[in-house]
């Protein structure tokens, strides 16, 4: 098993920036996968960004330019730095930990954007 454990949401005014953590702890293999997805009102679960251990990064077409992820593997933590923050980036963030066909989710995290 894995738990997941995020930080870093809250209210931030458009244009603004925050920063989002997730720690993993347990059962956790050397070579895997961490990354967000996020979930807007009323809307389905979408992929933000996805970060390998071997360094490959992915992001979603919409918020490329705008969010880095990155990570530190000793501590087994990813991070999503939001810039440039928008209205449409109001979501529920979600970190995850992927290790072959195995997937766990962390509790979500709120991100509002707003003035």
């Amino acid at each position: 098993q894995v738990q997941l454990v995020e930080s870093g949401g809250g209210l931030v005014q458009p244009g603004g920036s925050l920063r989002l953590s997730c720690a993993a702890s347990g059962s956790i293999f050397s070579t895997n996968a961490m990354g967000w997805y996020r979930q807007p009102p009323g809307k389905e679960r979408e992929l933000v960004a996805r970060h390998s251990t071997f360094g490959i990064t992915n992001y979603a077409d919409s918020v490329k330019g705008r969010f880095t992820i990155s990570r530190d593997n000793a501590k087994n933590t990813v991070y999503l730095q939001m810039n440039s923050l928008k209205p449409e980036d109001t979501a529920v963030y979600f970190c995850y930990y992927e290790y072959r066909v195995s997937r766990y989710w962390g509790q979500g995290t709120q991100v509002t954007v707003s003035s």
